[in-house]
């Protein structure tokens, strides 16, 4: 359980990078390019992102099945998208277009599936040294 939470922790804090980095470099994608979002705003659209991705995912991903498997797994890019466009929107202080937001979900993936793999082999290290 202590493992679980450090974990999630772990993840949270890099989503709030990632979705920072994401604003610096697409940028809102609308009209308004002024980001009133602080440090808090970006840790907190991490951690309702985390939420979001989470909770939500797996049952967006059981509904796009059909779209997952026509497009061998393309629109999972979108499914990305659409989990970080929801968070975006309801963070204060933030907002990106859908296309930006999917561009940010590969990001994002990105950077989840990088802490999954250094999780993964900090495991195996510590089951060959036992």
């Amino acid at each position: 359980m202590k493992r679980q939470f450090l974990v999630f922790l772990v993840r949270w804090v890099l989503n709030s990078f990632g979705l920072w980095i994401a604003v610096r470099i697409f940028g809102t994608g609308s009209n308004n390019t002024d980001v009133s979002a602080g440090l808090w705003g970006f840790l907190f659209a991490g951690l309702l992102f985390s939420i979001i991705n989470s909770i939500l995912k797996p049952i967006a991903v059981i509904f796009a099945l059909p779209a997952i498997l026509l497009t061998l797994g393309l629109f999972m890019l979108v499914v990305n998208g659409l989990m970080v466009y929801i968070s975006i929107s309801l963070a204060p202080g933030l907002s990106m277009s859908f296309w930006n937001s999917i561009l940010t979900g590969m990001l994002l993936s990105l950077i989840n599936y990088i802490v999954s793999a250094a999780l993964e082999l900090r495991q195996v290290d510590k089951v060959e040294q036992k």
